[in-house]
């Protein structure tokens, strides 16, 4: 065992019993995040679905499919990279995470990119972006890698929002091919 899995499976523990915000009110499964900890590849998505609040697993069900997809065009599989959320536990219907929940699970994401340690973030939707590009608009910067206290910083679309707008599909794909980040 690697000296990161106690400490990592300690974070576990915590964000599951947490009640730093009311999201937990309504949670089945907190959805801490999982891959390998020892990858230089993060994933960071916005909220747990439906799907996800179920599992207590993250990207699971239409936009976890596609995400699989994705991976695969840039020759990677899930179980190469690590995938987390800027919150751990699902809002209500769906809705965008508000400033304190975000707030309340930054210090577990902080956790879990200083154990991980990853070369490469992939921020996977806008709230999840805003975290290191507060001002800018993802569908300005969608696929451009930008260096950020020694992390490569790539932000994306959420693979939830292909399904809405069919034309990014191919801008994702396209994105994946040209970066090839393996």
């Amino acid at each position: 065992m690697n000296e990161q899995q106690p400490e990592m499976e300690k974070l576990v523990n915590e964000i599951s019993v947490c009640t730093k915000c009311q999201l937990h009110l309504s949670r089945k499964k907190a959805v801490p995040g999982e891959g390998n900890i020892k990858t230089r590849i993060l994933f960071i998505g916005e909220g747990p679905g439906l799907n996800e609040n179920e599992t207590g697993r993250p990207f699971v069900g239409q936009a976890g499919n596609f995400l699989n997809e994705l991976l695969g065009v840039a020759g990677l599989k899930r179980q190469d990279v690590f995938i987390t959320n800027v919150v751990k536990c699902r809002p209500p219907a769906n809705r965008d995470p508000m400033p304190e929940e975000l707030s309340a699970c930054a210090g577990y994401l902080d956790r879990q990119i200083a154990l991980i340690d990853p070369l490469i973030i992939v921020t996977l939707g806008r709230f999840s972006m805003a975290r290191y590009f507060p001002l800018k608009r993802i569908s300005a910067i969608h696929g451009q890698g930008h260096w950020v206290n020694g992390k490569m910083i790539v932000p994306m679309f959420h693979p939830a929002a292909a399904p809405a707008f069919c034309m990014i599909f191919p801008f994702c794909r396209n994105t994946c091919r040209q970066r090839k980040i393996s």
